[in-house]
């Protein structure tokens, strides 16, 4: 039986209260990191690239920084996974692909800065898919993630390994990407709580698209009030990305989390939009009455997002022709079979298409700003699955529903996503087979620290 199901683990608030207080170290902080590494990740394969040897030292001089007076950092001494397809400097970096194997960066992406300049203290690198592409975090440089609360089901992706080794103990906070629901995905599946900010809120650089707004960095952690935390320090502008956002105000873990009056609307299906198993649709239903107990006023109703997937279709091949134009000429050594199709049609898209799929994008925000005029949250399935077989690509049926793609099985998501807004997944109980459920709470244009105060009051009123 796995950690994940044997002891509780402390949430990154907690621990830094504790150093706060010196009841424990960023040595100690780190050894119970590598020790769980060690128990757990040769089953699991969570973490691909250790760095606990500079971990170590660098928790030393954290502790001796503090001892000697200094003023704590944010995140002193927290152990921080970086998922796989992030630069950090000197660290391979791969993205789970043999054409990046021996890839080693110079610099550390403008987020992990952050993160680190903050007293994060970096334990390794965490397993993805190859170039993040798949909901089944496995790839041809370092193999699979397996699901700690069943090792026959996969960890979800594309942010599989950071939520597993938060799972399991081998650090306190990670980092993530999500585009259709990368964060959200493995969050859910692995029963720890992922935020996908507002896009710009969190600069993503280095980049292939300066104005990307589909794929984000984002925090994963063990509990909502640790993802407000990081948030606190990964957010900002950064003048080399220009849809960054300012940050946010106001230490957002630390106000009262009243959320008396909020208008909360909740869905099981988007409306219809996607299959979902039995069991998730019930915990959103439950979820819902949670929120009508702390005092929201709650009802049933979905914005209009039907014709998401005709939208994701072509954005998808449209960002893929930018992002991956540098390997274009080696498309044929990629073996993500997904990627392969979005790179296949990127080389047969249209102009055309792009720009129906834009003009049908920007109805599709005005039906959603509408929608967020009346409330200011939204609950829906932050999976509408729990864990699936590790062979698997993506569930082939939803609630008797044959799934004609893996599109179609993260409709939930996804369709959060081509909305551009901020959408968070936290732990919202667990199947009949022992699996962890994820709601989603989504926020209106930018409602980031609504979105965050909202999953506190849920998670903490559980």
């Amino acid at each position: 039986m796995s950690a994940v199901r044997e002891r509780a683990l402390p949430a990154a608030h907690e621990l830094l209260a504790r150093i706060a207080a010196r009841e424990v170290s960023p040595v100690e902080l780190v050894a119970d990191a590598e020790r769980a590494y060690e128990a757990e990740n040769p089953r699991l394969n969570a973490i691909v690239t250790p760095t606990f040897d500079a971990a170590r030292v660098e928790a030393a001089n954290a502790e001796r920084r503090l001892m000697g007076g200094e003023p704590m950092r944010p995140l002193e001494g927290l152990p921080l996974a970086v998922k796989d397809s992030v630069p950090i400097a000197g660290v391979r970096t791969t993205a789970g692909s043999p054409l990046l194997k021996d890839n080693v960066p110079t610099a550390d992406a403008v987020h992990v800065r952050r993160l680190r300049d903050a007293g994060a203290i970096l334990i390794g690198k965490s397993n993805t898919p190859e170039f993040e592409v798949g909901i089944n975090t496995r790839n041809p440089v370092f193999g699979q993630t397996l699901n700690p609360w069943d090792e026959q089901r996969g960890s979800g992706g594309s942010s599989g390994g950071s939520a597993v080794a938060l799972a399991t103990g081998m650090c306190a906070i990670a980092d993530g990407t999500d585009h259709g629901g990368s964060i959200r995905i493995p969050a859910s599946l692995n029963g720890v709580a992922g935020l996908r900010p507002s896009p710009g809120r969190v600069p993503l650089y280095p980049t292939a698209w300066a104005h990307d707004a589909l794929s984000v960095p984002g925090p994963l952690a063990r509990t909502v009030r640790d993802l407000a935390v990081m948030l606190q320090v990964m957010a900002g502008p950064d003048p080399r990305i220009p849809i960054s956002l300012a940050a946010l105000d106001g230490p957002i873990a630390a106000t009262p989390m009243d959320v008396r009056g909020v208008r909360v609307a909740w869905s099981s299906d988007l409306g219809g939009l996607c299959a979902v198993d039995a069991e998730v649709a019930a915990a959103v239903r439950r979820a819902a009455d949670r929120f009508a107990a702390l005092g929201c006023v709650v009802e049933e109703a979905s914005p209009d997002w039907h014709d998401a997937p005709e939208i994701i279709g072509p954005l998808r091949a449209h960002r893929t022709s930018i992002v991956m134009d540098q390997f274009r000429s080696r498309s044929a050594e990629i073996e993500n079979p997904w990627l392969r199709e979005f790179i296949d049609r990127a080389d047969r898209l249209s102009l055309r298409e792009v720009g129906v799929a834009e003009a049908k994008r920007s109805r599709y925000w005005e039906r959603t700003a509408s929608f967020f005029d009346r409330y200011e949250l939204l609950l829906a399935p932050a999976t509408q699955f729990t864990a699936f077989a590790k062979e698997l690509d993506s569930p082939p049926v939803i609630a008797g529903r044959a799934m004609p793609g893996v599109v179609d099985t993260i409709l939930a998501t996804y369709a959060v996503t081509i909305a551009g807004i901020p959408a968070l997944s936290v732990p919202n109980g667990v199947s009949s087979e022992g699996l962890p459920i994820g709601l989603q709470i989504i926020g209106g244009w930018r409602a980031d620290g609504g979105v965050l105060r909202a999953g506190i009051a849920f998670e903490e009123a559980a």
